[in-house]
């Protein structure tokens, strides 16, 4: 599976993103599923089901996501071996690895659930469940596509709960369960001012200046406390439980090492919020890029008729990026002076945040699977990033997602000399094969 050069954005690599797809869907039917492609609007989507023999009446219906497609593996100099011919060495830890594009990130992590799969019917003759595999290759890319598929067929995929292997340990030794993802909403604002760029000598003074009006409006988002001032920016976002914040704080999240990993020591974020809660629990707003005027070397003594910044917001549950877009843009206008305008390109893309109840019987289920196979209680973690999919699983089929993946922090996912523990991918075969347990006891 390692092998092939599945980067789903590439044009290229097409039909090796199809040649994966099509691997998946006999190793699937080797399993007994009844497998296929299906097309989408972007690259073929991976679909088996199963069901026990009777059909499975009466039994819990489960989708298993994953995502064969991968990030680009440049810069090529930087890889120890080659990106898609996979090794099995050393690590910085001294523990045997996986080396290859994609062995955390997603395709040894969805093999977990598949081997256990495989592993579970070869000894039981039947899983004790009814389950579809929904593998995509959009994943690292367009989101879109995806959403347009189960949005079309949604009515083909009745499924009760969504299991995902695309996360991460709280450690090395210590399991975790994300409860919590925070969304996205990407947009790009322009402030234009005179219609050619002005000579300072002249214009410095009466005329305005594009990039001092952008970076005032920027300034105005966060107050003195860190918190965003864009007006009904928080409505919708709740409390974070007491009962959540004491099992948080009892992490003990070494916040000074985290920071001092990346050259940094006082953490910055909204005043009252420990940085965990900062990650997984409150919404930002983040300025991604700037720039206007002139940027080649020397100088340029111009005012410049533009200036231009990217920006993304990290939403949380109960939040509606989409009204979140709106009202940033009516806080731009308002602070717009007199002959400047303001453009806007919301090509930025829009997801929200998903939170869930820590007490649904997957995530009851997977906590003493986990605790059985690793020893200690997993960790209810959140997360700052998003999975489109969650999403879309809860808007087309209603149903919630249980997120449990065995990556580690060093893993390299998206970087050179991307890896994967053994330790993790026996690990996760057996944590399946344990949460599958649980519903056999049933």
């Amino acid at each position: 599976m390692l092998r092939f050069p599945s980067v789903g954005t590439d044009p290229a690599h097409a039909q090796d993103c199809r040649r994966a797809a099509q691997w998946l869907v006999r190793e699937l039917e080797a399993m007994g599923f009844t497998a296929g492609l299906r097309e989408t609007t972007g690259q073929p989507l991976v679909a088996g089901s199963y069901a026990p023999p009777g059909g499975g009446a009466g039994l819990p219906h489960i989708l298993f996501y994953g995502h064969y497609d991968v990030q680009p593996a440049d810069p090529l100099e930087l890889w120890t071996s080659a990106p898609f011919e996979p090794q099995i060495r050393k690590g910085k830890s001294g523990k045997d690895a996986i080396f290859a594009r994609g062995a955390a990130d997603d395709k040894g992590q969805l093999m977990t659930f598949l081997e256990a799969s495989r592993c579970w019917l070869k000894v039981h003759g039947a899983l004790p469940f009814r389950l579809t595999v929904m593998i995509e290759g959009d994943e690292e890319g367009d989101a879109s596509h995806l959403d347009c598929f189960l949005k079309a067929n949604a009515k083909q995929f009745p499924v009760d709960a969504v299991f995902i292997c695309d996360t991460g340990m709280w450690d090395e030794k210590t399991p975790a369960i994300d409860t919590r993802l925070r969304g996205c909403m990407g947009i790009e604002v322009t402030i234009t001012g005179p219609r050619i760029d002005l000579h300072s000598g002249y214009y410095g003074g009466p005329a305005r200046n594009p990039i001092k009006v952008l970076s005032r409006i920027l300034a105005d988002i966060h107050d003195a406390r860190g918190r965003i001032t864009i007006p009904r920016f928080y409505d919708g976002v709740k409390p974070i439980p007491a009962k959540l914040r004491k099992q948080w704080e009892a992490l003990r999240f070494p916040a000074k090492r985290f920071l001092g990993e990346v050259g940094l020591s006082v953490p910055a974020g909204e005043k009252g919020y420990s940085v965990l809660e900062q990650m997984w629990a409150r919404p930002t707003a983040e300025v991604n890029g700037i720039h206007g005027g002139y940027r080649g070397p020397g100088s340029k003594t111009v005012l410049p008729a533009e200036a231009t910044a990217k920006l993304t917001f990290r939403l949380v549950e109960g939040q509606d990026p989409r009204k979140i877009r709106r009202a940033f843009k009516q806080f731009v206008k308002d602070r717009l002076p007199p002959d400047c305008k303001a453009r806007f390109d919301d090509s930025g893309g829009d997801s929200s945040g998903i939170a869930v109840s820590q007490d649904t019987p997957w995530i009851v289920a997977a906590r003493a699977a986990l605790k059985a196979e690793f020893g200690r209680e997993a960790v209810l973690t959140g997360a700052g990033y998003s999975i489109p999919a969650v999403e879309s699983f809860k808007t087309h089929l209603g149903a919630d997602s249980l997120l449990v993946g065995f990556g580690l922090a060093d893993d390299n996912a998206h970087s050179p000399d991307e890896k994967y523990d053994v330790d993790s991918f026996r690990h996760g075969t057996r944590a399946w094969a344990r949460i599958i347990a649980q519903f056999a006891r049933e």
